[in-house]
């Protein structure tokens, strides 16, 4: 699964990357995990990663589950509605001949990483190289449909919301029970990530994204299934120390791609000292609980919201809806921040 949700705190640049899009509906092609996700996992028959079971969806449409990690939408719904679009649908439940790949796509998968091998024993998940082997497909479909040129046109313009990693720790280095975490030092751990995402970065490029915001992770030590780790229920400050290297060493990689590809306009949101913010001062964002979540969960059944699970009494009181995701109101905060960054002179 993922974690702590992202205020995406971006600059200038990404307001004038997406400037010209936003005139016209905004075609978004979306990249990640279960933060992400809306439904991906449901399609795939072994995946030990879904949440199509109540009490996920009590507070969406019909109350009933979606295959969204939360109680009601996520930060990508919400930016959706804004923008007068309907969410991009998930890749897995789309036909061959659909005419929605043009309006974007959702490839997100709970239990993603960026590493193959992250998320194993949930035994089906799409990782990210899978995510864009999902989009290369998507484009040979608009390339049949459109031709060649409007195809390439409308991918160059598109907006790549790439939201992924927190799996690679959470669910792979943090496990001391797999591979990973006991053959590589975080220093070595960090290079095998980031030389893994920059190939893939490079794909997205080739296939002829162009507008990519890469989500930087936010502090992982200080979600529910990290801090029942500790005696106390304290944040983890070693793991949050390496989310920050990782956060660091992306950045960097982001300005080195910028810098060597044509028209690159890659975007990096850093997204830790917000959420962290949001975290250590829920009361200033009408919140009353950020320390554990709303549904109370069993660490050792993985951290989900089960059928089973007793809730809290109010679900807007909870920052973190279950161990690793954020709730719908911690949501419309998080993603009210962001779109007022990236449209400062919108209405919505």
């Amino acid at each position: 699964m993922a974690a702590a949700a992202a205020v995406m705190m971006v600059g200038a640049a990404m307001v004038m990357a997406l400037a010209a899009s936003a005139a016209a509906p905004l075609v978004t092609f979306v990249f990640g995990d279960s933060l992400t996700e809306v439904g991906n996992n449901n399609y795939l028959q072994l995946s030990l990663a879904k949440s199509d079971y109540p009490h996920y969806g009590i507070d969406f449409d019909a109350a009933k589950p979606t295959g969204r990690f939360t109680n009601g939408r996520t930060i990508g719904d919400i930016i959706s509605a804004k923008l007068g679009i309907p969410p991009p649908p998930p890749y897995l439940s789309l036909s061959p001949t659909d005419d929605a790949i043009f309006r974007g796509v959702n490839y997100a998968s709970g239990g993603a990483g960026i590493l193959n091998d992250t998320g194993l024993y949930f035994i089906e998940r799409l990782s990210l190289d899978d995510q864009i082997d999902k989009f290369e497909r998507t484009k040979l479909q608009m390339r049949a449909k459109i031709g060649d040129e409007a195809a390439n046109k409308l991918c160059n313009e598109a907006v790549y919301f790439i939201g992924i990693g927190s799996n690679d720790y959470v669910n792979n280095f943090l496990q001391p029970f797999l591979a990973d975490g006991q053959q590589f030092t975080h220093e070595e751990f960090l290079e095998l990530l980031v030389s893994t995402l920059a190939e893939q970065l490079m794909r997205l490029y080739q296939l002829g994204a162009r507008k990519m915001i890469f989500h930087g992770l936010g502090p992982l030590g200080c979600i529910p299934s990290q801090r029942m780790k500790s005696s106390h229920g304290q944040c983890l400050n070693q793991v949050n120390q390496w989310v920050q290297h990782f956060n660091d060493k992306v950045k960097q990689l982001i300005t080195t791609l910028n810098s060597h590809l044509p028209s690159s306009k890659m975007i990096f949101a850093d997204t830790y000292q917000p959420v962290l913010h949001l975290i250590d001062n829920p009361s200033t964002y009408g919140f009353k609980v950020s320390n554990t979540s709303c549904c109370k969960v069993e660490a050792k059944l993985g951290g989900l919201c089960l059928p089973n699970s007793k809730l809290c009494d109010n679900r807007n009181d909870y920052v973190f809806w279950d161990a690793f995701h954020p709730s719908d109101a911690a949501n419309v905060v998080l993603a009210n921040h962001f779109f007022n960054i990236m449209f400062p002179n919108s209405t919505h």
